[in-house]
């Protein structure tokens, strides 16, 4: 078994860029500016935020965290959105889900500037991702295949199982994992709560890849030998023992389970550090459309 580490993965593309980003500034040209948008206290997204805007100012990215009350408007955020389209100075635009209920995430994301949307989530982008052109793919799905294929997982020819059908995670890493790149060209089969046999489903995969939030979900007798098995979740369990009164958990029964496998993402240190280094890939990708291209 060996473990599919986030944390030094996401480090080298870290790295990376930040060589990259001081090329940028030796030639006097601009650096990424990412501007994220974070409505309201909730803890966990403060996290991640606070983790989004550490690591731009670590590879040299300009960075710009703008906190709006709980109670702000849609039509507000709206407003706050289109005018960080117009400002020429502002490469990518993250605004930090979940959303108040009053204020549909949607709406919001098809307000920010496609070019802007370096979290994949707009539907042109999304639809340039299924039709396999060119653009910003969602954070959390690129950055496993950036896993993947750091550590040259074979995936052509394998059958992907995945467990959720969010449009965040679940059906974005379908369209990855079937298409043609490498890594890619798997069979796939997407799973939900309304899918009947799912455990027999899971012990058919080479490729598991668990993404519906429900902490120690995949048993060990849902995993076949020498499986891959990426695990997206990431749920904050109330834990007294803990200094911060939590403990993080992810989908997959991690000492049951990682015996079985060929590869496995431990949680913590899995996916979550990915997802920043695909965020900041897509943000550096927006700067040197804009002043490149």
């Amino acid at each position: 078994m060996q473990l599919l580490n986030g944390k030094e993965t996401s480090q080298a593309i870290k790295d990376s860029l930040k060589l990259e980003v001081a090329q940028l500034a030796t030639h006097g040209a601009p650096v990424p500016h990412l501007v994220a948008v974070l409505v309201g206290n909730n803890g966990a997204s403060e996290t991640y935020v606070a983790n989004k805007v550490k690591s731009c100012q670590e590879v040299g990215f300009k960075s710009t965290l703008i906190r709006l009350e709980e109670e702000i408007t849609e039509l507000k955020l709206l407003e706050i959105i289109r005018d960080l389209n117009t400002d020429p100075e502002v490469d990518g635009i993250l605004v930090q889900l979940p959303l108040p209920a009053h204020i549909s995430p949607q709406e919001v994301i098809n307000t920010i500037d496609p070019s802007k949307d370096v979290d994949g989530f707009h539907p042109i982008n999304v639809g340039r991702m299924v039709l396999g052109q060119s653009t910003f793919l969602p954070a959390t799905p690129y950055g496993i295949m950036l896993l993947l294929e750091h550590y040259k997982v074979e995936t052509a020819g394998k059958h992907a199982v995945i467990i959720g059908r969010s449009n965040i995670v679940g059906r974005p890493m379908s369209v990855l994992l079937s298409g043609s790149g490498n890594p890619g060209n798997c069979t796939v089969t997407i799973c939900h709560s309304g899918t009947k046999n799912l455990a027999d489903f899971c012990r058919s995969a080479d490729i598991l890849v668990a993404a519906l939030g429900r902490p120690g979900f995949v048993k060990e007798d849902m995993v076949k030998e020498g499986a891959v098995v990426i695990d997206v979740g990431i749920t904050r369990i109330e834990d007294a023992s803990k200094k911060s009164g939590y403990r993080i958990s992810g989908d997959v029964d991690f000492p049951a389970v990682s015996p079985k496998c060929s590869f496995i993402t431990p949680v913590p240190g899995g996916v979550g550090p990915m997802t920043i280094a695909a965020l900041l890939k897509n943000t550096y990708k927006a700067c040197a459309m804009k002043h490149f291209d």
